[in-house]
């Protein structure tokens, strides 16, 4: 049997890498709330970042449904909940 393909994770410039770095880091320092769409999930995940982790590549998230350990690659935009 085939295995499903999944779909390769869109390639980025370092431009826009950088760019959702300064975000994450800002929002990350001034204890911000977020939204992040991540690549790959159905639901964006609200919360707060609790820590950035250059030696893994993960972002910590606190949200109200727990922590969650996101890699910064997979991270495809953030934004600040309008409600």
């Amino acid at each position: 049997m085939a295995k499903s393909k999944v779909p390769k994770r869109p390639t980025r410039d370092e431009f826009v890498l950088e760019e959702l770095g300064n975000q994450l880091t800002e929002a990350y320092q001034e204890e911000s709330f977020v939204e992040l769409t991540i690549w790959g999930w159905e639901e964006t995940v609200r919360g707060q970042i609790v820590t950035m982790d250059s030696r893994t590549g993960k972002v910590h998230i606190q949200s109200q449904e727990g922590l969650y350990k996101v890699p910064f690659m997979d991270i495809m935009r953030m934004d600040y909940p309008r409600d």
